[in-house]
C-alpha cells in the first residue's frame, strides 16, 4: 500500500509541452556544440563521500546505511552540489576535454529562481586559460540566447559603477557601512560578507540588461578553486555569467595546487562554524588526485534551468521544469 501524499490531487507538471519540447531541443543543441568541439560527454556518481566545500552552499546528507533494518546507521555521504569532484578526477587520470549534464542538490535553496534539485552543465578543457575559457561562455550565451557576444566587465568596473566605491581597495569598514540600512544583522561579518551584500543587493541586478554580461576577475577572497593572479592587487581568475540580472554560470581558471586546496577547505569550514554551520569532509579522493598532479584547465558550471527560463522568457523556474520541489 502506497504512502499517502498531499491532497491537492494535482499530478500534471508544471512547465506547459511548448517549454518542454523547448527545453529539450536546447539541451539536444547543446550536446551537439559539445560533440562538434571535441568533448566527450560523461556521469558521475550523485552521492558521494566527498563534497565541495562552500560557505554558501549546503550539501544534502544521506546515511549509506548497509543494513535496510537500520536506516539511520552508517556513514555519512552527500547528493553532489556541483559534479566538479568528480570530473576532476577525471581530468587528473587523463581527460582533456569532458562535460556532463545532470541533475545537481543544493539545499535552503528554494524560491523563483532556485530550486533544492536542478541541471547542471558542467565542462572542464585542459589547456585552456581564462580569456579562452570566456569566449568558449560566450559563444554557448550565443546559442541559447540567440543573441551577440556578451559585454565584458570586471568585478571592479561593475562594482564602482553601480556603489561608488573600489572593491579591492576601499576598507572593510567602508565597505560594511555601505547600504548598512537594508543589510540584516549577519554571524561572522567580514570583509566578504559586506562586498557580498553589496554586490547582490546593488550589482547584480543591473547586470546584463539588454545582452548577456560576463563579469570577471573577481576580489581574491571569493576565488573558491579558481587561481589567483597576482597583479598590483590579487584578482581570483573567475568569471561568471549574467543576464537580466540573474546568475547563470560561474568559471575558474583551475587551481591546481593541493596544498592550496586543503588550506582554502580548511579556512572555509572555520567560515561555515562561526555562521553556525556543520563543517564538511577537508579529506577527499580529489585532494588526492590533485597530489598526482591535474593539468592547468578552465572549468565552468552553467545552470541549465536558470538559462532556459531567461531564454523563454519566464521569471520563474516553474514555466520550464516538469515537476519542482512544490510537487516533486
Amino acid at each position: 500500500m502506497g504512502t499517502t501524499r498531499n491532497g491537492d490531487g494535482d499530478f500534471r507538471p508544471t512547465a506547459d509541452w511548448h517549454a518542454l519540447r523547448a527545453r529539450a531541443a536546447l539541451l539536444k543543441k547543446l550536446r551537439t556544440f559539445f560533440d562538434d568541439r571535441g568533448f566527450l560527454e560523461v556521469t558521475t556518481p550523485v552521492l558521494s563521500a566527498d563534497t565541495v566545500i562552500d560557505l554558501h552552499l549546503d550539501p544534502f546528507q544521506v546515511t549509506k546505511f548497509s543494513d535496510p533494518l537500520q536506516p539511520d546507521v552508517g556513514p555519512t555521504w552527500f547528493l553532489q552540489t556541483s559534479p566538479e569532484f568528480h570530473m576532476k578526477r577525471l581530468l587528473a587520470a587523463g581527460a582533456e576535454a569532458i562535460y556532463q549534464i545532470g541533475p545537481a542538490f543544493r539545499g535552503a535553496e528554494s524560491g523563483p529562481i532556485h530550486n533544492v534539485e536542478f541541471t547542471m552543465i558542467e565542462w572542464y578543457r585542459v589547456g585552456d586559460d581564462m580569456a579562452e575559457g570566456m569566449l568558449f561562455l560566450s559563444e554557448i550565451a550565443c546559442l541559447i540566447f540567440e543573441t551577440e557576444m556578451p559585454d565584458r566587465l570586471s568585478y571592479a568596473e561593475a562594482f564602482q559603477q553601480h556603489v561608488g566605491l573600489n572593491p579591492h581597495t576601499t576598507s572593510t569598514e567602508e565597505l560594511k557601512s555601505a547600504g548598512a540600512s537594508d543589510r540584516p544583522a549577519i554571524h561572522g561579518d567580514t570583509r566578504t560578507e559586506a562586498t557580498n551584500f553589496l554586490w547582490s543587493h546593488f550589482v547584480e541586478p543591473k547586470l546584463g540588461k539588454e545582452k548577456p554580461a560576463l563579469i570577471y576577475d573577481y576580489p581574491a577572497d571569493q576565488a573558491a578553486l579558481a587561481r589567483v593572479r597576482q597583479d598590483t592587487i590579487p584578482v581570483a581568475e573567475r568569471f561568471e555569467l549574467y543576464y537580466r540580472g540573474i546568475e547563470l554560470a560561474n568559471g575558474y581558471h583551475e587551481l591546481t595546487d593541493p596544498h592550496e586546496f586543503r588550506g582554502r577547505a580548511e579556512e572555509t569550514n572555520r567560515q561555515r562554524v562561526v555562521e553556525g554551520k556543520p563543517p564538511l569532509p577537508t579529506e577527499s579522493r580529489l585532494g588526492q588526485a590533485m597530489d598526482s598532479g591535474i593539468p592547468p584547465s578552465v572549468g565552468v558550471a552553467l545552470g541549465f534551468d536558470r538559462a532556459m527560463m531567461v531564454a523563454n522568457g519566464s521569471t520563474n523556474l516553474q514555466d520550464v521544469m516538469a515537476f519542482p520541489e512544490n510537487i516533486a
